[in-house]
């Protein structure tokens, strides 16, 4: 997954425009790289589904 994708998808998540973003497990490792960079990383949470995805949510409180 491309760097600027990751970042448009983390924004739209961020201004409401997207409700939950699915990662497949092949683009884990890249999309998460770009995620940890944020200072509004613990706004988002990761939920783990079938076969290695992730489904990624923006949360207005953050997480502890």
């Amino acid at each position: 997954m491309d760097k600027n994708l990751v970042e448009e998808l983390l924004e739209k998540l961020k201004d409401g425009k997207l409700t939950d973003v699915k990662v497949e497990k092949e683009d884990f490792l890249s999309f998460r790289e770009q995620l940890v960079r944020r200072e509004d990383f613990k706004h988002f949470r990761g939920h783990a589904k079938h076969n290695g995805a992730t489904v990624f949510t923006y949360m207005k409180e953050p997480r502890s």
